[in-house]
């Protein structure tokens, strides 16, 4: 099944939802393709028991109440880019459902980290960590505090790139979105081993053992970056080589980023794992939007470094 090059953003009417129409719509105007607002609602399930069937009327007013969602995000979107193509579904059922069958013929999922459902305090709701630990796409989550400033209008992508096969490809997405967004990419490469960080800690002399480590490992992310460096000849990137843990190292980089891109697991993961600890741990702290990758295609062994109603007609949809 072929994908649609169509970014889907879904709506809920919570403020992180309307941060995340603000981003999508950004992205789909640097790409150059259309915007897909969708939407779900839900038929309280005692109205089913005993075979009684809902009047026409309430699926009338849940669908109006969802349109109406669906029409205040096309606004939000028509103010960042008056001329983008702009289609909406909206699903009776699940958010996940609809979003993880969306997620199988579309490029992108864009969705705010929690809705109207969730609890307060709680930064990663239940719809997104469902669907960014099953989707078929890369999946990215916009914080209601993820707010686009001077400092981060035109910073850098951020991608985490460990030597697994899902994280090369969730550098491949990165190139892909610096390059549309005419931004550089800094690629953060982190290191540590315990007998190194003990001889570090312990022996001033052992600095020259971190050193030999270091332009291993920048020779490593070279090779690895050199395939997309030919296919992106446009894009500047930035190279980094720490002694840190992947989760301080990506947080402290994404501080001024447009987006942080990470693979669902490294090679730290167990197999068949959904997310790993590093993903979960960076959806529930970076600073900026946040893109996890999952893998398209088998995971080889790491080396050492319901139906939907759904418009078709772009712009106008009612």
């Amino acid at each position: 099944m072929t994908a649609e090059n169509t970014v889907v953003v879904a709506v809920d009417g919570s403020d992180a939802a309307k941060n995340a129409v603000r981003w999508a719509a950004n992205t789909a105007s640097k790409r150059g393709v259309p915007l897909r607002i969708a939407s779900s609602y839900t038929m309280p399930q005692f109205l089913y028991a005993e075979g009684m069937v809902p009047p026409q009327e309430l699926f009338d007013e849940l669908q109006a109440e969802t349109m109406s969602i669906v029409e205040e995000a096309k606004k939000i979107a028509e103010e960042v880019n008056p001329d983008l193509k702009i289609a909406y579904t909206i699903a009776e059922g699940t958010p996940i459902d609809m979003l993880l069958e969306l997620s199988e013929t579309n490029k992108m999922i864009v969705m705010g980290s929690r809705g109207l459902g969730g609890l307060s305090g709680m930064v990663m709701g239940s719809v997104s960590a469902a669907v960014v630990s099953h989707a078929h796409c890369p999946v990215v989550v916009v914080r209601e505090d993820n707010h686009l400033t001077e400092e981060n209008k035109y910073g850098p992508v951020v991608v985490g790139v460990d030597g697994s096969d899902v994280s090369q490809q969730a550098t491949e997405f990165a190139f892909a979105e610096a390059d549309a967004r005419g931004a550089k990419i800094e690629a953060i490469h982190t290191w540590i081993d315990m007998q190194v960080q003990a001889s570090l800690a312990g022996l001033a002399a052992a600095q020259q053992e971190w050193k030999v480590v270091e332009e291993e490992q920048t020779q490593l992310l070279q090779e690895r970056l050199a395939p997309l460096l030919e296919q992106y000849p446009n894009v500047d990137v930035d190279m980094v080589i720490t002694r840190d843990r992947p989760i301080r190292a990506l947080v402290d980089a994404a501080k001024h980023a447009q987006l942080l891109v990470v693979g669902s697991h490294g090679r730290g993961g167990f197999r068949g794992m959904l997310l790993g600890s590093t993903a979960r741990a960076l959806l529930q702290q970076a600073p900026c939007p946040m893109v996890v990758v999952r893998p398209t295609k088998p995971i080889k062994q790491a080396k050492s470094f319901k139906s939907l109603k759904s418009s078709k007609t772009p712009k106008s949809d009612k």
